[in-house]
């Protein structure tokens, strides 16, 4: 379980970042909080991999969650466009993330 808060929290601090990062455009003071959301957020990515979560599951979460998280907080804050295509490659890339997870046992974990 501590693994799973620890992931939320270093995509959490992600989407700090990168929102931060595109608010900087416009107001350059955004981008002290960009780079301590990234710092903060890759510190938590390695507390999660010393939990013993594959590098390969961890990162594929928390890019398929940051990438969805950045497209709906984007449409929101920025007023950017969420358009189908938009949300039918972040399904994509959820089920991809899926897949990746499920292929991470190994074969005595697995059943059909």
């Amino acid at each position: 379980m501590k693994r799973w808060i620890l992931l939320g929290t270093a995509i959490a601090f992600e989407l700090v970042g990168t929102m931060a990062l595109r608010a900087s455009q416009e107001h350059r003071g955004w981008l002290v909080l960009a780079v301590i959301g990234y710092v903060c957020a890759f510190l938590g990515l390695m507390l999660v991999l010393r939990t013993g979560l594959a590098i390969g599951v961890a990162y594929g979460i928390w890019g398929a969650v940051a990438t969805a998280g950045t497209a709906a907080l984007a449409a929101v804050v920025f007023d950017e466009p969420l358009t189908w295509p938009v949300v039918g490659g972040i399904a994509l890339i959820i089920v991809g993330v899926v897949f990746v997870e499920m292929g991470s046992h190994s074969p005595e974990e697995q059943s059909i």
